[in-house]
């Protein structure tokens, strides 16, 4: 009987263990989400006439002219918002991206295959890229460390 006992208490207590890593990788994915939320990235355009701020899934939460971005014609202040909103979603989406493979872990490489995909599409080296994510806050993940300089740890 003890025997029977003994293998219901390990399995009652293997039971337990597994839902406290359910609940811990729970609170973890309701940081993550919380920090995707909260991520923002500006675009400004080669004249600075045009600034455009992103947030998460491409939404766009700010588009700020100057009043000599104003002074273009249409079809130019449409060019330069359409690139500006460009580059600044695409920023964000680099953010979202290191977030995600902060939470993710090495297992997933999420922030390299929006890298690699974004260098093609938008024919900027990848090392390029990675100069706009967040450097006052170091990645923790050994993978995103790979894509920071030392100076920014």
């Amino acid at each position: 009987m003890t025997e029977e006992f003994d293998r219901l208490v390990e399995q009652f207590e293997r039971f337990q263990e597994n839902t406290r890593r359910a609940e811990s990788r729970l609170a973890d994915y309701d940081g993550m989400r919380e920090r995707i939320a909260d991520l923002e990235a500006t675009a400004h355009s080669p004249g600075r006439d045009v600034t455009v701020t992103a947030g998460p899934g491409g939404s766009v939460k700010n588009i700020e002219f100057t009043d000599r971005a104003l002074q273009q014609s249409p079809q130019a202040l449409s060019a330069t918002v359409m690139a500006t909103l460009r580059t600044a979603v695409a920023a964000a989406a680099r953010q979202q991206a290191a977030v995600v493979q902060e939470f993710v872990g090495d297992d997933m490489n999420v922030l390299d295959q929006v890298l690699q995909t974004q260098s093609e599409m938008l024919g900027v080296p990848v090392d390029q890229l990675t100069a706009d994510l967040p450097g006052s806050a170091p990645p923790r993940s050994e993978y995103l460390r790979g894509l920071y300089n030392e100076d920014d740890l």
